[in-house]
């Protein structure tokens, strides 16, 4: 087969088929084999996240309307369980130190890991020195971290030898072991260690703030709070709802500190769900009611989740939508 083509209607051009760039059509039968079975790469991956992860969710969301014990025979006890949570005033105590130190977290973290960012951002010289520097505690592990702040929490420790220094020997105490500042001191630890993760996520944030508009706002007259607040606040949203979500979630997760620093004590001042998860369900052998207690636990991280999504949504692009 030609293709002709008229020209000034008195000259032809033919095009012989092989000079021709368009391709052939392809036979639609005809497929290639990896477009058969690319997705199956994916299949041991897929596979391996539902046993693991939702399989074994689903498992312990059933177990937690049972008695079981983790051996043997189990009864179905329907909501005992959690009325035994809501009935037990220690288990209430666990809800409230669990939501005081996601929500003391995620404020300190955000309000110093953002002072960091607007710090360093730009202006100074050691800003990448002083990045690393205060990134350096979050990819600690949070053991190590927990045992060095055990270390200065000890009552002949450097916190009380500092204060001891400076003549204020009257506020010394045994930290870890004082009802009232043990939560305390694990909010401190905690922060330390999260500040610079919370830091980063700003940074970036703040590195897409374009400087001509700030630089307008100066102009324009306005002060640096005002330029904060009508200028960076609004374009760093997203860093802020970023930074809250995995904050909250991290904090209504901490276990770790915990058990180094006072293991739920003194007299379970510093208990949370996380570590009545463990007792109940590993120490006690009362896997129904730990289950229980776990279920508790997520569905608390699924509704501030939601509710801080909605919160710091972005009303502008709702709006255009």
């Amino acid at each position: 087969m030609t293709v002709t083509i008229e020209r000034d209607a008195t000259r032809t051009l033919t095009v012989p088929p092989s000079a021709r760039r368009t391709p052939r059509p392809r036979d639609s039968k005809r497929k290639p084999l990896i477009s058969y079975g690319h997705w199956w790469w994916a299949l041991p991956a897929i596979v391996l996240v539902i046993g693991v992860h939702y399989a074994a969710t689903l498992t312990g969301g059933f177990f937690a309307f049972t008695n079981w014990t983790g051996l043997g025979d189990w009864e179905f006890v329907g909501l005992d369980n959690f009325v035994r949570i809501f009935n037990d005033p220690t288990l209430l105590g666990s809800v409230w130190n669990t939501l005081f130190l996601a929500f003391g977290s995620v404020i300190l973290t955000n309000v110093f890991g953002l002072m960091f960012a607007l710090a360093i951002n730009r202006t100074l010289k050691s800003r990448y020195i002083l990045r690393t520097l205060l990134f350096l505690p979050v990819v600690l592990s949070p053991l190590a971290v927990a045992y060095i702040w055990k270390f200065i929490f000890q009552f002949n420790g450097p916190l009380n030898g500092l204060l001891s220094a400076v003549g204020l020997e009257g506020l010394q105490k045994v930290w870890l072991a004082d009802p009232t500042w043990s939560i305390w001191a694990i909010l401190i630890t905690v922060v330390w260690q999260q500040t610079g993760f919370v830091m980063v996520i700003y940074l970036a944030g703040l590195a897409s703030v374009p400087v001509e508009i700030e630089e307008a706002a100066a102009l324009d007259g306005a002060g640096i709070w005002q330029r904060f607040v009508h200028v960076t606040v609004p374009a760093i949203r997203p860093s802020i709802a970023i930074a809250t979500t995995l904050g909250i979630i991290q904090g209504l997760r901490i276990f770790d500190q915990i058990f180094a620093l006072t293991a739920g004590g003194p007299a379970g001042a510093t208990e949370t769900l996380a570590t009545q998860v463990y007792k109940q369900a590993f120490s006690l052998g009362q896997f129904g009611f730990g289950s229980s207690l776990a279920l508790v636990l997520t569905l608390i991280i699924l509704v501030f989740a939601i509710l801080q999504q909605y919160a710091t949504r972005d009303r502008d692009a709702v709006g255009r939508a």
